[in-house]
């Protein structure tokens, strides 16, 4: 489990780091927008209130503790369930990045009221609007790793009986 803490720690670090470089020493929260690499990787300032694409985000103080609510149920369940299953070292580490990139984001929703996003991406002539930042990779790459690098139980084979038994 020790794995898992550590991918957990490094990814809710980096996140808050990267934060706070770029939305408060860059000045983002001022200027809106930095144009990194265009059109592949801009930073531009967003405050998310919902979940991914601003879903459920009304911006009430409700809507906020109950996101706030289903992230903790969320990462107490996965740290059980890793914990209760003999998973590999790949599905400890996705376990840690899923719950680190949650936690990340719920120190925002306590902080500021919501989410500070900041990663716009663009590619091939399709303007993303979106915006979004480390955690949320985290959140994503610890899913698709969970679904990846845990195997499902395989049933016992059967065997057939002998007559007599």
């Amino acid at each position: 489990m020790r794995i898992m803490f550590w991918a957990g720690f490094l990814a809710f670090i980096t996140d808050q780091l990267s934060k706070y470089l770029v939305v408060h020493m860059m000045e983002l929260s001022r200027i809106m927008s930095i144009d990194v690499l265009p059109p592949l990787l801009n930073f531009r300032y967003g405050e998310n209130r919902g979940i991914n694409f601003g879903l459920f985000g009304d911006g009430s103080d409700a809507s906020r503790w109950i996101l706030i609510a289903i992230a903790a149920v969320i990462c107490v369940g996965v740290v059980i369930w890793a914990r209760r299953h003999a998973i590999g070292v790949w599905a400890k580490i996705s376990a840690g990045l899923l719950v680190g990139g949650a936690l990340a984001n719920v120190v925002d929703r306590l902080v500021y009221g919501y989410v500070l996003d900041f990663l716009n991406m663009s590619c091939c002539g399709i303007n993303n609007p979106f915006v979004f930042n480390m955690a949320d990779v985290y959140i994503f790459a610890g899913a698709i790793g969970l679904i990846f690098f845990t195997s499902t139980p395989k049933p016992a084979p059967k065997t057939p009986r002998k007559k007599g038994q």
